[in-house]
């Protein structure tokens, strides 16, 4: 098996940098990887079709171009799926949902050894990530390596954070400021002060309890903000709204060359 790319970087205190997938289509994670500019693409199973094919495939192409990989699953079947999906070679998986301690220890049972004293659900599978492996040493030392991510975005979360940070197993965290506003009743309230002061509150706790967290942007300036918080870690931007921003933006500007020029 590869070296969990994403894991040695963590293990080093390196800042990472990712970008935000709905294709599983290999080509596009080759494109991210030609640029030589990311650490790991991450796909966002929790809002694009996919089969488990199309895991295995994108895997493959990330390893070629010397990427890790994440996958963002949607709570239903998460076991299921995360276990597939690092099955499948993915070397992070970011639960979504988490509502308290308990929530949070079964996304880390899922992802843990059915070892002695251990309490995990994940054992010997034919998958990729077994026969890419010499022995059932390192496929059990391959699965130890696994980042596991959660979502903070729901309020009982954030007030049991604290408890939920002393789980051992949980590697890194991610605010979401929207299901966090629709939680408490104020969809459209995402970059409100309150919010965003619950968000700091959250980027500190982790701090503070040595467990990163990682912030969503979609610009290189949105960073400053968060590093200045003690931020290194970063997914920037969604090749789906990329290609929207860019297709509204020209398309705006040559209809109205267009117009001008008639």
């Amino acid at each position: 098996m590869p070296q969990n790319k994403l894991r040695k970087l963590l293990d080093e205190d390196t800042p990472t940098v990712g970008t935000h997938l709905h294709s599983v289509w290999p080509s596009v994670v080759e494109v991210v990887g030609h640029t030589g500019m990311f650490d790991y693409v991450e796909f966002v199973a929790e809002y694009a079709p996919f089969d488990l094919f199309a895991l295995d495939n994108l895997c493959r192409a990330a390893e070629l171009h010397n990427l890790g990989t994440m996958i963002k699953l949607d709570q239903a079947a998460q076991d299921y799926f995360a276990q597939r999906a690092v099955g499948a070679g993915f070397e992070a998986v970011l639960f979504v949902d988490t509502r308290c301690v308990e929530d949070a220890r079964t996304c880390v049972r899922t992802l843990t050894l059915d070892l002695p004293g251990q309490d995990g659900t994940y054992g010997i599978a034919a998958r990729r990530n077994y026969y890419g492996t010499s022995s059932h040493s390192n496929y059990v030392e391959a699965i130890k390596e696994v980042v596991v991510v959660l979502m903070m975005e729901k309020q009982t979360a954030v007030e049991q954070l604290e408890q939920i940070l002393e789980l051992e197993g949980i590697d890194m965290i991610q605010w979401g400021g929207s299901d966090y506003s629709l939680n408490i009743g104020a969809p459209d309230a995402a970059g409100s002060p309150p919010v965003k002061e619950m968000e700091r509150r959250v980027i500190r706790t982790c701090l503070d309890k040595g467990i990163p967290p990682r912030a969503e942007i979609s610009s290189p300036d949105e960073a400053a903000y968060y590093l200045d918080l003690g931020v290194r870690h970063f997914s920037l931007g969604t090749e789906l709204f990329v290609i929207r921003d860019w297709m509204t933006t020209n398309g705006n500007q040559l209809r109205k060359r267009i117009q001008d020029y008639a």
